[in-house]
């Protein structure tokens, strides 16, 4: 079984400066909700050009009527707030940001659709496959892990996840039905977990690393678990990407096992644009009827990658995985918030396109 397509990507990309602007002024109260849809449009089926123009045989809206990959899923549904998250971001120069995340203080719910809006406007204005992304539900737990809700309203996490489970299951179950066949899940706290200094954090907090990352795996199959036939699910793997920043490192090994085997989807796509992300030896845990998507194209940084570089490391990876099974892509989208890594428009084209080109070396096809 391979992934759905040889050249894919993670689904956000950069917002286009009206596209920037017109957010502001609508949370500042300059113009109505109408105005920032109409931009919103405008800016989706440019986006949406541009992926085909590349030759993407998926496309996405960008995320483009989001703050931020988690943001919508905070405003659409019931019982979530905002808060300061417990972890930073930081660079290789030892730069540091704080961020903020989910907050639990009442009973969730769906209160409205959240994704299902997106996926019909890239149907109606795309000739290739839509893909719809969602934040993982250790998204609405793990940034603040040692205090993620009131526990006067859960009792523990997994009644928690049970409630958010419905959530997933009637948002997934909605855009079946609207014909979506492609979802993709965010997952970033397995990562997190995948490096030692995060460990000790959460260990120092009187928590157990592998608790969470069995109760997130659970998490995951409790959202997809009653996905119709025909529809595909994928967990996007990576470790935080803010303006270019990160939030941890650190290889697959100490997850791998459990997370591959364990987790009912159908493909995963991998960060491993850097060192940090470790070698492709944890792939031999791959169970053989799931993909998996090499995140080998950056999208923190402008440099270009060198097409021989990347099939050098396909090929590496198909020591562990059968190379059927193999496709590429970016290591995560290119704005996981509004403000977008430090790269231009001109170099996301290029790094898409190198995605399809390099298929088409590697494997004939994207």
């Amino acid at each position: 079984m391979i992934p759905p397509f040889r050249a894919d990507h993670i689904g956000s990309l950069l917002r286009p400066k009206k596209l920037r602007e017109a957010f502001r002024k609508h949370s500042t109260g300059e113009i109505p909700e109408h105005e920032l849809r109409a931009t919103q449009d405008d800016a989706i089926r440019e986006v949406i050009r541009l992926q085909e123009e590349c030759g993407l045989p998926v496309v996405s809206d960008g995320e483009f009527r989001r703050v931020s990959y988690w943001e919508k899923f905070v405003r659409l549904m019931a019982g979530l707030e905002v808060r300061n998250a417990v972890f930073r971001f930081h660079d290789a120069q030892g730069h540091e940001s704080d961020f903020t995340a989910p907050y639990v203080r009442a009973k969730v719910s769906r209160s409205a659709p959240i994704t299902v809006d997106e996926f019909r406007f890239v149907k109606q204005h795309a000739a290739r496959t839509p893909k719809i992304t969602m934040p993982a539900p250790s998204t609405l737990h793990f940034y603040r892990f040692n205090d993620w809700g009131d526990h006067g309203v859960y009792r523990d996490a997994p009644a928690f996840f049970a409630d958010l489970g419905k959530v997933y299951q009637q948002e997934i179950a909605e855009l079946a039905a609207a014909g979506c066949r492609y979802v993709q899940i965010d997952e970033v706290a397995v990562a997190i977990l995948c490096d030692p200094a995060a460990r000790e954090k959460v260990k120092a907090a009187g928590e157990n690393p592998e608790r969470l990352v069995e109760l997130y795996i659970d998490a995951i199959n409790e959202a997809v678990k009653n996905r119709p036939a025909g529809m595909t699910i994928g967990v996007h793997v990576c470790r935080g990407n803010y303006k270019g920043m990160y939030l941890s490192e650190g290889g697959y090994d100490s997850v791998a096992e459990k997370f591959f085997a364990g987790t009912k989807v159908d493909h995963f796509l991998l960060e491993f644009d850097t060192p940090r992300a470790g070698g492709f030896a944890p792939l031999r845990y791959l169970p053989k009827d799931k993909g998996v998507v090499l995140g080998l194209v950056s999208s923190k940084t402008p440099t270009l990658e060198k097409l021989d570089e990347l099939r050098r490391r396909a090929d590496e990876a198909a020591r562990y995985v059968d190379p059927s099974r193999l496709a590429i892509s970016p290591q995560c989208g290119f704005a996981s918030s509004i403000g977008g890594n430090p790269v231009t428009e001109a170099d996301e084209r290029a790094k898409l396109r190198l995605c399809v080109d390099a298929a088409r070396a590697i494997w004939g096809e994207a």
